[in-house]
């Protein structure tokens, strides 16, 4: 198995895999030469031979330009190469790169985007952290109408490659490709849609280079994980499969819940109940004939509640009502130390008083905030708040709750308390839509509820929930994100056992 195949690099720690690579015997010219070529054959594969301009900047990302234009133009392309820095002002592998062109070599202000049909940014990499200016700044701000194909070498010129964060004008880019692992900005929103299409090619750095340099996350992937309930014992039964309990709101505010506890029977778990109050009983029950409803005493103690149905786990929140009661709830469910979901309305209701909520957590616990949710939680990890990525933020979150902290969005970051991350862009913009965390919830909950741990159990649904989301056509609801939950719980758990097979077969695959 290759070194650590989804982990997520920042600039310097790609710096340090380079690094490992040189002390390996593998040369930064080979190094180079390895990404420029990928980058040429990406082109070369998704476009026929056309007008093109190669904009070379002055570090080892300039020098990637520099062999892609050699190679275009050894495939027959019309290439003119514009430069950022004077040829003689480059030193080291960029220079080297720089003196295999042979060819005129034009300033970079002198270049006209709509003079070509296919632009190469290899201006600037991942490394850049501050505007972009100049005549580099003057064409990212020409690509914002620019009617050709734009491809950046690692990342689009003017995002930062940590942050994904936008200072001032970046280049509009078609497709990007980037080089051994996937850094943040190709991950993180704003970063992802600025990257276009991005494609990751090796470059010959030898296993062995994670002893020298950390990733900062994972990108979630079921090589992490196995599905819970995937394989079922054939002597199981329902209460052996876990038992979860799913809280719901008043009358006419039931929806919500139901949701969560369908997607936790989908998800596997044995035997789901919703608890309800009278009002609401009736208007559970006559939902589904799949859906137990049970009453509960409002004013009995949670935890007790949840002990007297003998819950694996329980999922509070969806439609739950944001009140004293709720807030009573939560912490004396936490007190019975089983796995739970936190929600919606379970974590909205703490607004006033977060860290009440966060002595009363432990590890078991999951919460899955949105962005509104998180900023009433952690109002000083804020993207606007906080000088740190998405990651950061939601490591910061998890370490300071003492849970599994489940950030969504495009991006989704899983992040538990002892600093572990994970992304998520396996999913679809087709989830943005009411009731599709409810069914997220629920999933978690049936995975903890088969005794899963619990980032494996918010992984596994967080991926399992966005593959479920891109099967969804036009008009998707929450009611088709749960019709297409069996179809992507088999896609994924088949995925996993033909390569488990194949490893069985070939131990050194990757």
């Amino acid at each position: 198995m290759s070194d650590q195949p989804h982990a997520i690099l920042t600039a310097s720690a790609m710096g340090e895999a380079d690094s490992f690579a040189v002390s390996q015997g593998v040369s930064g010219q080979v190094l180079m030469r390895n990404a420029g070529e990928a980058a040429a054959r990406t082109i070369l594969r998704n476009w026929a031979p056309r007008e093109a301009a190669v904009l070379c900047g002055p570090g080892n990302n300039g020098g990637d330009g520099w062999i892609i234009a050699q190679r275009l133009r050894d495939e027959g392309w019309p290439v003119r190469v514009f430069t950022l820095a004077q040829v003689s002002g480059l030193s080291g592998d960029a220079a080297w790169a720089a003196a295999g062109w042979g060819g005129p070599v034009h300033p970079l202000g002198d270049c006209r985007l709509s003079d070509h049909a296919l632009i190469v940014d290899a201006l600037f990499g991942a490394g850049l952290n501050r505007p972009l200016e100049g005549e580099a700044a003057r064409l990212a701000q020409d690509s914002q109408g620019y009617d050709g194909v734009c491809v950046a070498v690692d990342t689009p010129s003017g995002l930062s490659g940590d942050r994904a964060a936008v200072q001032g004008v970046v280049f509009r880019t078609d497709l990007t490709v980037t080089f051994h692992r996937y850094k943040p900005a190709h991950l993180l929103s704003p970063g992802r849609a600025l990257c276009g299409q991005v494609v990751l090619c090796g470059i010959g750095i030898p296993d062995g280079w994670s002893k020298q340099a950390t990733p900062c996350a994972a990108l979630n992937h079921p090589d992490l994980w196995r599905v819970p309930g995937a394989r079922i014992d054939q002597d199981a039964h329902k209460h052996s499969r876990g038992r979860l309990c799913v809280l719901a709101g008043g009358r006419g505010a039931t929806g919500a819940a139901r949701l969560a506890a369908r997607a936790g029977q989908i998800g596997g778990a044995g035997f789901v109940t919703v608890l309800s109050g009278q009002g609401a009983l009736n208007e559970i029950a006559s939902s589904s004939e799949s859906l137990v409803a049970r009453q509960y005493e409002a004013d009995a103690p949670f935890g007790d509640v949840l002990e007297d149905h003998r819950a694996s786990a329980a999922v509070m929140g969806p439609g739950a009502g944001i009140g004293p009661r709720l807030k009573a709830q939560v912490r004396s469910a936490c007190g019975l130390k089983i796995p739970l979901v936190l929600d919606a309305d379970a974590l909205s209701v703490f607004e006033d008083a977060p860290d009440a909520l966060f002595e009363s957590l432990h590890a078991d616990c999951v919460l899955t905030p949105h962005g509104g949710e998180f900023a009433r939680l952690f109002p000083d990890l804020t993207e606007t708040a906080h000088a740190g990525d998405k990651i950061e933020r939601t490591r910061e979150a998890a370490r300071r709750c003492g849970a599994v902290v489940v950030f969504k969005g495009a991006d989704t970051v899983i992040a538990a308390p002892d600093g572990e991350a994970w992304v998520n862009v396996h999913a679809s913009a087709r989830l943005a839509t009411a009731g599709t965390g409810d069914v997220l919830a629920g999933l978690i909950g049936a995975f903890l509820a088969q005794g899963a741990p619990a980032h494996e159990a918010a992984c596994a649904a967080v991926y399992v929930h966005g593959d479920a989301g891109r099967r969804l056509g036009p008009g998707g609801t929450a009611d088709t994100v749960l019709v297409q939950l069996p179809q992507a719980l088999d896609a994924v758990s088949q995925a996993q056992f033909r390569k488990a097979a194949l490893q069985r077969l070939n131990p050194h695959m990757v």
